[in-house]
């Protein structure tokens, strides 16, 4: 294993000011030298069906998965819906989780997060979003966790992240993920 960890990331919103999108962005940047995190853009991924599958992954699943494979982790940064993940979110880990066998989550160790305007900070979303994750046999990690709440007060308008005590919260689930990754490789 190479110094720096390889972390896929995406962020489970389609919208162009979005706060998870800004909390990756904020992430890339604040990360520990020992991860490098790579964003991955879920706007072209098709919405799962059986009939596609069977057709051939498309382009854009291909590169998920080719994506999945090669890195040591996964960062999801995703809204909370309805109480829930989002349908972005949720589309993204069945296409992942598909064949062939291991699949793209199979054994990989997973940091979930994310930032609403609600005082919640998506905490409902991230246990929705765990469950699933387990069944995929992802290894999701248990803490730190990382819930932002009021985004619209933690980031400035121009989406930078501007709050001292989240940006420090954020550090630290960086590192606690590191650690993470690094323990499970072990494992």
């Amino acid at each position: 294993m190479s110094d720096r960890l390889t972390i896929a990331a995406f962020a489970g919103s389609l919208r162009t000011r979005s706060y998870n999108k800004a909390l990756l962005r904020a992430a890339v940047e604040h990360a520990p030298a020992s991860l490098d995190i790579q964003p991955f853009d879920l706007a072209e991924l098709p919405l799962y069906n059986g009939d596609v599958e069977a057709e051939g992954d498309p382009a854009a699943v291909q590169a998920l998965k080719e994506t999945l494979h090669a890195a040591d982790g996964l960062l999801i940064v995703s809204p909370e819906y309805n109480a829930s993940m989002t349908a972005v979110t949720k589309n993204a880990i069945d296409w992942a989780s598909r064949p062939p066998k291991p699949t793209a989550l199979d054994g990989l160790p997973v940091a979930v997060t994310g930032a609403t305007p609600g005082r919640l900070g998506t905490a409902r979303m991230q246990g929705h979003l765990r469950v699933s994750l387990a069944n995929t046999n992802a290894r999701v990690m248990a803490q730190p966790q990382l819930y932002v709440a009021n985004a619209g007060n933690v980031f400035g308008d121009d989406l930078t992240l501007q709050d001292d005590a989240t940006r420090q919260f954020l550090t630290d689930f960086l590192e606690g993920f590191a650690a993470w990754v690094t323990a499970s490789s072990e494992a």
